[in-house]
């Protein structure tokens, strides 16, 4: 739903800029035009993320399809710094060597202020969203968006917070413009513009690398998964644990423990996959591999 919001508000900003900008002649006000139809394209990116992303585990993908919202997260990244970042700073230095006057700088703050407004809805219902989640997992909020799983929620994050700064920006080189007669201003405010676009994609890019070359939880989480490991009556010790995202908001668990008694080889076989199972119904835990530790490893710690 937040993505599905962010989309109808930039549509609609993209539209209402261009027109402005072709209207106007603004080097800030195409900048910003470029830069809400990359979040559209984007926002489309991220919706087949979240659809791939649910997709249930098959024989080619045991662990699911989970990794392929990072993958598709990844383009939206690329789609912000190869059309808004590389556009506006084209723009920006191509209006300085032949600078034009803007027409009209009403109907320019008109269009900036009514896109603050959407741009400032949008960002809201994702930060409403991010806070929930970040309380269900007892983590900080901008914790949870920067190094969270969940990259469709950090990716309209930024996006939206980036679209009110650029907008701040935009504004700020019109209205230097006018005061100054200079139209350096405004060709200055569309470089700004795509440095910063090109600033959030790096930053996007980075965090959706670092889950698809396998990301684990935070040590607060480990500890937590451990003391449910142990909470099994049937489990005496852990001596390894694994735990890698293999989705947003899905783990993979590899596990060595030691089982309580002695029992047969085949008791033991149905134990570990009795244990995997009810794993597997923890939230966050999407696959579950335990295997039986050997005698002499050392236990492992999960107090604190």
């Amino acid at each position: 739903m937040t993505v599905v919001i962010a989309f109808i508000a930039n549509i609609l900003v993209a539209l209402a800029k261009s027109i402005v900008a072709g209207l106007t002649g603004s080097a800030s006000m195409l900048a910003e035009a470029a830069h809400s139809w990359a979040d559209a394209g984007n926002e489309i990116f991220l919706l087949i993320a979240d659809r791939r992303a649910e997709k249930k585990p098959d024989a080619m993908h045991p662990l699911g399809h989970g990794r392929d919202a990072y993958i598709f997260s990844l383009f939206a990244a690329f789609g912000i710094f190869t059309v808004g970042a590389v556009v506006s700073v084209y723009h920006g230095i191509q209006s300085l060597a032949a600078p034009e006057a803007v027409e009209n700088y009403t109907l320019n703050y008109i269009v900036l202020a009514v896109a603050f407004v959407l741009e400032g809805f949008s960002l809201s219902q994702s930060v409403m969203q991010g806070r929930r989640t970040a309380r269900r997992y007892r983590r900080g909020f901008f914790d949870y968006v920067v190094n969270g799983s969940d990259t469709t929620l950090r990716s309209v994050f930024f996006e939206d917070t980036a679209a009110l700064i650029g907008l701040v920006l935009a504004a700020t080189g019109i209205g230097l413009h006018q005061v100054t007669g200079d139209p350096m201003w405004d060709a200055l405010g569309s470089i700004a513009i795509g440095v910063l676009l090109g600033g959030v994609a790096l930053i996007l890019i980075s965090r959706n690398r670092r889950y698809l070359l396998g990301a684990g939880p935070t040590d607060m989480f480990r500890m937590q998964v451990g003391r449910t490991l142990l909470a099994h009556p049937e489990i005496d010790r852990v001596t390894s644990l694994y735990l890698e995202f293999s989705g947003p908001g899905t783990l993979f668990l590899v596990a060595a423990v030691d089982l309580v008694g002695d029992e047969p080889e085949n008791g033991v076989a149905a134990q570990l996959r009795r244990l995997e199972a009810d794993l597997e119904q923890e939230e966050l835990i999407g696959k579950a591999v335990l295997t039986l530790s050997v005698s002499d490893e050392p236990s492992l710690e999960f107090s604190g």
